[in-house]
């Protein structure tokens, strides 16, 4: 498989996704729809990083602006048989100490599993998105893939931190990712999605609890089907979003632009036809309809009264609990399949990780389980996967 879209430096220690943007290099979002444009400026978290000796290796295919399951659907590398994401790839072979990904719905946290490397995903507005081919922006954030808790840690304390250029940007200068004693905690395992997981990935999740116990956390079962309705309203509002955000790619100033056309018009249209593959349009087609007139109350609006009623859920169950243990994806491995069925595909295996894009917090796939936690305790998620990580070095 072609992990890298662009190699930038053979010495290079950090990888960095196509839809985060490096000056100079070209820059796609694994889309035909922009190709070879090449940004001005870096991403402010690149920037960050290299202010502090790390230099970028590469920029990694991802699948057509991270709407796929894992990076299966990039137009300058698609995928067939096993599926793997590169970025995740890169980390798992030892060729980067770490890597830069976008994870707006779920993609980043699954590739990791399916790698067994960690990422993580911090509460929304900790790490600038200053620099990121925005889709999602009410809920993607920038994350990082490394072998380890301690890695990620080290990553997340360059990066992460308030950005005037950045709206969304929190106000904080520094937030804790810690390293402490986990012994007392207490977390729960969701019985709902355990039970909609396979056997292999239902082993790893009791495997790592197990882990804990022996670490002295209290892990306990729950049964929550909050992340259904979490999922679809999560979707409801990816879309609309993506097909708003999108709207400016038209082939007139950068990207590809339609070889045939007779006015403007068909400018648009046929640079826009060429330039996206069938996932995008379907989620175009679907975000427009629920912004439409007839719709937007039934579908958007209520979406957004749902994300209010699943946050307010969430903090009363980590009331009781820090962290909550579930699978990441239904499956140890994805086979490659064919495009059209893949609005279905990532729709249901969204379901595993919709809460923390809808509501904004933390989610770290380690060992290839999945720990939420609440709005900034990525100390807490990163001790949990520390403890067990030490056990297997």
């Amino acid at each position: 498989m072609k992990y890298y879209a662009t190699k930038v430096n053979e010495k290079g220690n950090i990888a960095v996704d196509d839809t985060i943007l490096v000056k100079d290099v070209v820059t796609t979002a694994g889309s035909r729809i922009l190709d070879g444009f090449k940004p001005l400026f870096s991403a402010e978290v690149v920037t960050r990083l290299e202010d502090k000796g790390y230099t970028v290796a590469g920029k990694t295919n991802v699948g057509e602006f991270g709407l796929d399951l894992v990076g299966e659907f990039s137009y300058y590398a698609p995928q067939e048989g096993k599926l793997e994401g590169s970025a995740a790839s890169l980390v798992a072979n030892g060729d980067v100490v770490a890597a830069l990904g976008v994870d707006m719905n779920g993609g980043a946290r699954r590739a990791a599993a399916l790698s067994g490397v960690d990422f993580l995903k911090p509460t929304y507005g900790t790490v600038s998105r200053y620099g990121v081919i925005s889709c999602a922006a009410s809920g993607e954030q920038v994350g990082v893939y490394a072998k380890d808790a301690e890695k990620i840690q080290e990553i997340m304390n360059v990066i992460a931190g308030h950005d005037d250029k950045d709206g969304t940007s929190l106000r904080n200068d520094s937030y804790d990712y810690g390293i402490t004693d986990v012994k007392g905690k207490k977390v729960a395992i969701n019985k709902f999605l355990l039970d909609k997981a396979d056997d292999a990935t239902k082993a790893k999740v009791l495997a790592f609890a197990d882990s804990l116990r022996a670490n002295g956390v209290e892990v306990t079962e729950v049964n929550c089907d909050m992340p259904e309705i979490a999922n679809t309203a999560w979707q409801i509002l990816m879309c609309a979003e993506t097909c708003n955000n999108v709207s400016r790619y038209d082939g007139v100033k950068y990207g590809h632009r339609a070889k045939e056309y007779k006015n403007i018009d068909e400018l648009y249209v046929n640079s826009r036809t060429e330039g996206f593959n069938f996932l995008t349009k379907a989620v175009i087609l679907y975000g427009s309809d629920v912004l439409s007139k007839n719709r937007y109350k039934d579908c958007f609006d209520k979406s957004l009264r749902v994300r209010r009623v699943v946050a307010e859920g969430i903090q009363k169950a980590f009331e009781n609990f820090d962290a909550i243990l579930t699978p990441a994806c239904s499956k140890a491995e994805y086979e490659s399949y064919d495009i059209k069925d893949a609005f279905g595909k990532v729709f249901d295996e969204s379901v595993f990780t919709a809460v923390p894009n809808l509501v904004g917090i933390p989610a770290l796939v380690t060992n290839g389980v999945q720990l939420m936690g609440n709005h900034f305790t990525e100390s807490t998620l990163l001790s949990l996967a520390h403890c067990v990580e030490k056990e297997g070095k």
